[in-house]
């Protein structure tokens, strides 16, 4: 950023530059196993990632977001963390992370790091003294255990399912029972135990005295727990309210005492270290408590990520949250891919999901990507579009690697090659993630396109060669060169926190902001007028007209 970036909101005065640069930036997200491999072992690195900080850089971003890379067993991809203060062996060493920060901030690049503070891995070395342990002890309280029920013990509290399929209450061989709202092998934590409290602050500071510039905190709206001595059924569970922060598991207003006491950390180091919230709630205007000054700061809004390619659902999302922006003090984000959902590429050539935004095109996943028949040309082309329409946007953009090389979502991936426990755990119901989480193709040939001299750990495609950082560079109308020269100009042009919003047909949306920049949107399938001004970007070609599905940047 080049200038003091300024809040439409009075909730917080103004500060210095180098506390403010999360406002408005553009945040790369790097699932690190996929990225690239430096030690050919066939999974992604750190030693890989700062071979590549030079390409970061080229592209324009002002941070990066790092999944999780600590010890895992990998039960989920790993969110399953066994050592929160640590790298994962395979991943390279705290040398490695060290040398890396050191080169991201040499390139003027941010580093924000994932924090999984809900659950842990079974591995980590406090569950394994739970279970060595007996029922009513100081080691079970760190985490969620329960009498079972039965004479024995031999039948779960509650007949919860967890989020990934199957039971969430998973027996210890004593008569009680662990609590699991995701895989097995992520146990919850306790977070009324002020030991799991006391640990993770130190976790903040461990990585905050790195370097790391701030946290993506995984599930945010699920620490705070309230099980009464007689569980409810998964059926009055799920009939719960969830407006009034009371629910027992998702959302419960206590949960900011602990992001509270998070905030002192984070206010210790100068600048401020900051936080983004994954905080899935209803209404949405929960999400302000997250992004709260006294909070984490800043929360997704996953709300462009599950919209169709529709200008009344763009523009009442867009509205919406910049009130919930200016509400709580804080930027909002937008994110349209990442490590969890099918790639934005695909998501746009399939027909729209409709009143089902989370369905995630589960039914042509399951086909193996073969039903119904993906329009590629037209996904590409309304993924580029959106992409440049959000990119215009005032607030953080979130990217997900490969996006800007317009990848679309790997749905053929052969089940003995599949890694997701969700595919495991719902078989026939659900496939997992994989498809988004398939290595980079750097080069147009070779063994891995690039990411590295072994077998990539998940299947590359064929067509990958095309899509790949080598094909795209030098092509000016290629979907690198776009990203590459949005974000160039995203920051030259970057303006205050607003935006207006321009008449225009029911097809197109057309905003301004504060210094003469403008973004207008063709949603429809045929062309109209183009409004006046200097042509600065478009994300297809244009020539006296703005074609369907496309968006064009002006200047007046």
């Amino acid at each position: 950023m080049t200038e003091l970036l300024t809040s439409t909101t009075d909730a917080t005065p103004p500060q210095r530059l180098d506390a403010d640069w999360w406002r408005q930036a553009t945040v790369y997200q790097i699932y690190p196993r996929s990225f690239a491999d430096a030690n050919g072992d066939g999974i992604g690195d750190l030693p890989g990632i700062t071979s590549r900080v030079d390409y970061l850089a080229r592209l324009g971003v002002d941070a990066v977001w790092l999944s999780p890379f600590y010890p895992s067993e990998l039960a989920d991809g790993g969110y399953d963390v066994a050592d929160y203060r640590n790298v994962d062996p395979r991943l390279g060493t705290l040398a490695d992370f060290d040398a890396m920060v050191a080169a991201l901030h040499g390139a003027g690049i941010k580093l924000i790091v994932d924090i999984v503070p809900n659950h842990s891995s079974d591995q980590h070395e406090w569950f394994k003294e739970a279970l060595a342990a007996p029922k009513g002890s100081p080691e079970r309280d760190r985490y969620v255990f329960r009498d079972g029920l039965g004479e024995h013990g031999e039948l779960p509290p509650a007949d919860w399912k967890c989020m990934f399929g199957g039971p969430a209450w998973d027996p210890v061989g004593d008569g009680q029972w662990y609590l699991h709202l995701f895989a097995p092998e992520q146990p919850d934590f306790n977070w009324h135990n002020e030991e799991v409290r006391a640990d993770f602050l130190k976790t903040l500071r461990f990585w905050s005295d790195r370097g790391v510039d701030g946290f993506r905190v995984d599930v945010a709206h699920a620490l705070a727990k309230d099980l009464p001595e007689n569980l409810p059924s998964e059926a009055e569970l799920a009939a719960m309210d969830t407006a009034t922060g009371t629910h027992l598991l998702w959302d419960r207003d206590e949960v900011h005492e602990i992001y509270a006491g998070w905030r002192e950390v984070f206010d210790e180091y100068d600048p401020p270290r900051i936080a983004v919230a994954e905080a899935w709630v209803n209404p949405p205007s929960r999400r302000a408590r997250y992004a709260s000054a006294s909070g984490l700061g800043q929360a997704f809004n996953f709300d462009l990520l599950e919209a169709d390619f529709d200008p009344e659902a763009y523009r009442r999302i867009i509205v919406d949250n910049l009130d919930q922006a200016a509400a709580s003090g804080s930027s909002t984000t937008w994110v349209f891919s990442n490590h969890d959902v099918v790639r934005h590429a695909t998501r746009y050539g399939l027909p729209p999901n409709g009143d089902r935004p989370r369905h995630y095109n589960r039914t042509w996943l399951l086909s193996g990507g073969t039903e119904p028949v993906v329009d590629t040309e037209a996904g590409l082309r309304r993924a580029r579009a959106a992409t440049l329409f959000m990119l215009a946007l005032p607030g953080s953009a979130y990217l997900y690697q490969g996006e800007e090389l317009g990848l679309s979502e790997v749905a053929d991936i052969p089940d003995a090659a599949r890694q997701d426990p969700t595919f495991f755990r719902s078989p026939g119901v659900d496939v997992g993630r994989d498809g988004c989480r398939v290595p980079l193709p750097w080069t147009a040939t070779g063994r891995s396109f690039g990411f590295g001299d072994a077998k990539a750990h998940l299947p590359q495609p064929e067509w990958f060669g095309a899509a790949s950082v080598e094909a795209q560079s030098d092509d000016p109308a290629s979907t690198l060169n776009l990203y590459r020269d949005a974000l160039a100009l995203r920051r030259e042009l970057q303006a205050d926190e607003s935006l207006t919003w321009a008449p225009s047909e029911p097809q197109v949306l057309h905003l301004r902001r504060a210094n003469g920049w403008e973004a207008v949107a063709n949603f429809g399938s045929t062309a109209v007028p183009l409004p006046a001004g200097e042509v600065l970007l478009a994300s297809g070609p244009v020539d006296g007209e703005l074609p369907g599905e496309t968006t064009v940047w002006l200047r007046n």
